[in-house]
């Protein structure tokens, strides 16, 4: 998808993708490896317009007063989170399984099943999020690269007539203990920019 000046100013859909943890993510102008599994069985023309792919950045602060001032003079972050949530309209037992812990499904003849339980423990999965358009230039990608994630999400599946059923995932990222910074702890934000140095 082209961008057009000002290329800041986007308004694109993105694509999510999940890969076991510790896969490499692809560079920004590739296409994602075999490993990196689209969510969606038609990527982002099953998520729900209404709701999009939404990126949270959560936080919870504490500010402190001094006894002889009325304003905060200092504030504390004491809590983290990236949250990443989208609604899937898609329930093939493939898709499902995003929503139950990355459950087997398993064939038999004529049918397919997936079991329903998720037990206590809790799947995590790398995480792509690219959308065709970089806030630099014309062409170029722009990713979200998440390395540890679990989908923390409990869905409801409404089956209701004339409105699809859906699932709505929530994925909240992890500290990555092997991250090369303190600020890429929840992982990194990258984007096409052929004039950067």
């Amino acid at each position: 998808m082209p961008n057009t000046v000002p290329y800041e100013v986007i308004a694109a859909p993105y694509k999510v993708y999940v890969a076991p943890v510790g896969t490499a993510f692809p560079a920004i102008d590739a296409a994602p490896a075999v490993e990196w599994t689209l969510v969606g069985s038609s990527g982002d023309l099953n998520y729900d317009d209404a709701t999009g792919v939404i990126v949270e950045h959560r936080q919870t602060t504490v500010p402190w007063r001094a006894l002889g001032d009325a304003g905060s003079r200092k504030i504390f972050r004491t809590e983290e989170d990236l949250i990443v949530k989208l609604k899937l309209v898609d329930i093939t037992l493939e898709q499902y399984a995003h929503a139950l812990n990355a459950n087997a499904v398993t064939e038999n003849p004529g049918e397919r099943v997936i079991g329903l339980s998720r037990g206590f423990d809790v799947d995590t999965r790398a995480l792509l999020i690219r959308a065709t358009v970089s806030p630099y230039q014309a062409v170029g990608n722009l990713q979200y690269e998440i390395p540890v994630a679990a989908q923390i999400g409990s869905p409801t599946v409404t089956k209701k007539k004339g409105e699809p059923e859906g699932l709505d995932l929530e994925w909240m990222a992890l500290v990555d203990p092997d991250a090369s910074t303190e600020d890429a702890r929840f992982g990194n934000l990258r984007a096409a920019d052929d004039t950067a140095t």
